[in-house]
């Protein structure tokens, strides 16, 4: 009983002393920075990084633009950040453990890896940078999300889906507000991790940088056992505009005063959510105008040749069809799936070259990333302050124009790098 005792008390007491190791960014990279070989610091680099992670040299963290890497080496490794000399690594005394402090850009994700012995070894891709109007921020009120909402379709006879709405501070009933539609929307209803979409939003709106609206995040929907997220999104025609129109946003009208005016409403998705929103604002140009896509899935999942069209041949039916009045902000990354359904990236590629033969008003941002949101994630300030620029809630309609300086670049042209 004694010794059970003193055990008791050991852990109680040594608990906290381990765990205290353990910093957030800013503190661990200040240390870093002010006391690189203090045992405190080289405690608080493995306690919080992780041994795995930094003998693996995945190891990586930060806060904002501000970053520390970690990996293991018997000689000095060069870091690499987007395949570009990163800040130089710092060794640990007495040990094989080297860092290193420094920033990244914010608005598109990042890779690195480390080049030891003339050989690219570990890293990561993906790696998301936050700007400032992805974090909460003191003074600015945060608006209400709603419970989980159900509906059942009588379009897609008897599906099921889930939606949650998001309403601002600002609302006022007695005013009519924008809208905006989320695709996989459970993935945006978190506010701390992941999309951070509530902090960009509440941010946003309190800078007046977008419009008051009603955000609805809507999930896919299912009927039994079957999940039909790409019937839903992948198929080219207007069923699932549609069941947003007559069915789902019937029932948001009924508890909020939202405006019906194309120019005020947005649409948005991943992957095969991305081309969904495109399509919604395609086949419903009255109900949609402006649509941000990201890792947009404009291949042929759906396509089923003389029966249904897939998001493959949107490339060349903009091309070839009437100019509808869409703004768009495209985006994707140069190691996005390459399958039997297609090639993400080249058809990201054919889709901006296609809406800037035609002078649609779109936005471009092409980076490294795979199939992943953290592009989407780290770009969101920005693409929800391009979609919405120049918003006046006076109108009720405006038709959009190709940006000068948009007008006197180029098309966009591939070029073969890893050959």
């Amino acid at each position: 009983m004694m010794y059970l005792a003193l055990l008791m008390a050991s852990t109680i007491l040594t608990a906290p002393a381990m765990l205290a190791a353990k910093m957030s960014a800013p503190e661990l990279i200040a240390l870093a920075k002010k006391d690189p070989q203090s045992t405190e610091f080289k405690t608080a680099l493995t306690d919080t990084l992780g041994a795995k992670p930094i003998a693996e040299r995945t190891a990586i963290l930060g806060e904002g633009t501000d970053f520390i890497w970690a990996a293991t080496s018997s000689i000095e490794p060069a870091l690499l950040i987007d395949d570009n000399p990163g800040p130089k690594m710092l060794r640990l005394e007495k040990s094989d453990i080297w860092f290193a402090t420094g920033t990244m850009d914010t608005g598109i994700s990042h890779t690195f890896a480390y080049k030891i012995n003339g050989m690219k070894v570990g890293g990561k891709s993906d790696v998301v940078v936050y700007g400032p109007d992805s974090y909460t921020k003191p003074g600015v009120p945060q608006g209400k999300l709603s419970e989980k909402l159900t509906h059942v379709s009588k379009i897609y006879d008897g599906m099921t889906s889930e939606y949650w709405i998001y309403v601002p501070a600002q609302y006022d009933p007695s005013k009519p507000a924008a809208l905006m539609v989320w695709q996989d929307g459970a993935g945006h209803t978190q506010r701390d991790t992941g999309s951070r979409t509530l902090n960009v939003i509440d941010n946003l709106t309190h800078q007046g940088k977008i419009p008051v609206m009603i955000q609805v995040f809507i999930s896919p929907g299912t009927k039994g056992t079957q999940r039909l997220r790409s019937v839903q999104y992948d198929s080219v025609n207007d069923t699932y505009p549609r069941f947003l129109r007559d069915e789902v946003l019937p029932e948001v009208y009924k508890k909020y005063n939202i405006r019906k005016d194309a120019y005020s409403r947005a649409i948005t998705g991943s992957s095969s959510g991305a081309i969904c929103a495109f399509n919604a604002a395609w086949f419903q140009n009255d109900q949609f105008s402006r649509v941000w896509s990201r890792i947009g899935s404009f291949t042929s999942i759906q396509w089923k040749p003389g029966e249904l069209d897939g998001g493959n041949v949107y490339p060349n039916m903009i091309r070839k069809q009437a100019k509808r009045n869409i703004r768009i902000w495209l985006s994707d990354g140069s190691e996005d799936l390459e399958n039997d359904h297609g090639s993400w990236p080249l058809q990201n590629i054919q889709m901006a070259n296609s809406l800037k033969m035609k002078s649609y008003d779109f936005h471009f941002n092409f980076g490294n990333g795979t199939h992943n949101g953290a592009h989407g994630n780290a770009e969101m300030p920005d693409a929800l302050k391009w979609l919405w620029r120049d918003y006046d809630p006076a109108k009720t309609e405006q038709t959009y124009e190709m940006e000068e300086a948009e007008k006197s670049k180029p098309y966009f042209r591939v070029k073969i790098y890893n050959r």
